[in-house]
């Protein structure tokens, strides 16, 4: 039986090379592949949607803005153009979500740092006190590296209607107070083509590493 497997050893390795070639192919065929969904106003909760757009099922995208950033630079869609980018909506003072999320951003930050297609973009529901000097300091105290990451402020109106007709990410807030809102924890995922990618909770160090995660793929998609 030796002398058998030792005159065929030749053929016997390369079937065994073979084989593990044909087994990861068709491994890697059956793999499914990651994907990641695109979001519409009629895919998300429909408290975090104005009204007029909860409708629209297709073709969302970001609309165009313009802000003003913690450095007094004004800051709009071109420049995130080609970018993907993380939003998020926040307030300087807020105590009780606000800060967990802006470490984890951080995070976010330190891991995208030394890749030019991603950026960071927050914005502020109380922009009648977050004004530029107040952002500034915000930013310095948290680290944030202004290449990377815009904490903007600007006309409430225009936030409110980002905020629930782009990022459909932000709930209503008092009635009687016409654009008042009540920021949430989402972080949303923008592509290279302003779409909706994804929304993560900025509480959670496990939606943290999934939105690492996906960004990267993002990147490569």
């Amino acid at each position: 039986m030796k002398a058998f497997f030792y005159k065929y050893r030749k053929f016997f390795g390369v079937l065994l090379v073979f084989s593990i070639i044909t087994i990861s192919l068709f491994y890697s065929a059956l793999k499914p592949k990651k994907t990641l969904p695109i979001f519409n106003p009629s895919d998300v909760n429909p408290e975090l949607v104005d009204s007029t757009v909860q409708y629209i099922s297709k073709y969302h995208t970001i609309a165009d803005f313009s802000f003003v950033n913690q450095n007094g630079k004004t800051i709009t869609q071109k420049d995130y153009e080609g970018k993907v980018y993380v939003a998020d909506f926040f307030f300087t003072t807020c105590g009780s979500i606000c800060p967990k999320m802006t470490t984890n951003l951080v995070e976010v930050q330190k891991a995208i740092i030394n890749n030019p297609k991603v950026m960071l973009l927050s914005h502020t529901v109380f922009p009648e006190t977050d004004s530029v000097p107040v952002l500034k300091a915000y930013a310095i105290k948290n680290g944030v590296i202004d290449s990377k990451w815009n904490l903007v402020t600007g006309d409430k109106k225009e936030i409110y209607t980002m905020a629930r007709k782009s990022y459909l990410a932000v709930k209503l807030g008092r009635p009687e107070q016409l654009y008042d809102m009540v920021h949430t924890e989402n972080f949303v995922l923008v592509d290279q083509k302003k779409r909706v990618r994804g929304f993560y909770d900025g509480t959670k160090k496990e939606d943290i590493q999934k939105l690492i995660s996906d960004i990267d793929y993002l990147c490569t998609e």
